[in-house]
């Protein structure tokens, strides 16, 4: 079991830093923040590279860290610098491409594996490259940007936050819900979405002019749905890596992220939930 003081360490020190990041250095798009986001989807690469390796699924570490950072890449040059953002698909397709055809006039062994290499790579490249780019997408927006990304940020971070205070203090018969995350529990859940439905409602009141809804009346109502789903979507990521890491024999993700296990357990939730964070807002908000 993960260290309880840790996590609280981990969440006390290290999202105030990352919110400082997005507030004090907005430069170039959050150009700071983005490439965070691009070494964090990189490492997150490799560790769900290492998983897959487990079901003889592999590819060498370097191409799955390259994989990982490419989407996030290319969308920091079309936020940051203005490139056309057909680079993006672009990148993508060279780099399927390149898996596809790099093996091709290989022999023995390598070109036998080269099925596994080619899903491996498709693998990293979609999750978590793709879903993190979405992350720097938020950036292309021309004002309040920081607030929108605090808020999507503190959404994702409470909903785990607030998860596992529920489930440690109300869920103890209440757990084995999802196979695939047997230490989850319904008090977790609810914990888990009442967070950012929270936040969503105190943002609306706070910033009446960034959360101006287009076709709702209540900025706060519109506020409240995007917290929910944006909840829901958080929790789903992290089961879904829960459901990989069971499928793969592997507790934690990695090591380097003291008290939560490696980097893909820290960035789980917010892959599938920016994509959904994204969406949601332009369909509800004026921006």
């Amino acid at each position: 079991m993960k260290n309880p003081l840790q996590r609280i360490l981990v969440f006390v020190i290290g999202v105030p830093s990352i919110a400082a990041l997005v507030i004090f250095l907005p430069h170039y798009h959050h150009l700071a923040f983005n490439l965070l986001v691009t070494a964090c989807s990189c490492l997150g690469a490799v560790e769900f590279s290492s998983m897959l390796s487990q079901k003889k699924i592999s590819i060498p570490k370097k191409e799955a860290a390259l994989f990982g950072a490419l989407p996030p890449l290319a969308m920091i040059l079309v936020v940051s610098f203005g490139v056309n953002d057909l680079i993006i698909p672009a990148v993508i397709a060279a780099a399927a491409i390149w898996l596809l055809l790099s093996r091709t006039f290989s022999r023995g062994e390598a070109l036998e594996n080269s099925i596994y290499r080619l899903t491996a790579g498709l693998a990293v490249l979609i999750y978590p490259g793709m879903l993190m780019a979405w992350v720097v997408r938020f950036s292309h927006w021309e004002e309040n940007t920081g607030i929108i990304i605090f808020t999507f940020l503190f959404m994702v971070f409470s909903s785990d936050g607030l998860a596992w205070v529920f489930g440690s203090a109300f869920g103890k018969n209440n757990k084995g819900l999802v196979h695939a995350s047997p230490n989850k529990s319904i008090a977790g859940f609810i914990g888990g979405i009442l967070a950012p439905l929270l936040i969503g409602v105190v943002t609306a009141l706070i910033w009446p002019e960034v959360f101006a809804p287009k076709c709702l009346v209540y900025p706060v109502a519109a506020g409240c749905i995007l917290g929910l789903i944006t909840g829901i979507a958080a929790i789903l990521g992290d089961l879904g890596e829960s459901a990989v890491k069971r499928s793969s024999g592997i507790k934690d993700s990695g090591f380097i992220m003291p008290g939560r296990g490696g980097v893909l357990d820290s960035i789980d939730s917010l892959a599938l939930a920016a994509p959904v964070f994204y969406l949601v807002f332009g369909l509800l908000f004026s921006q």
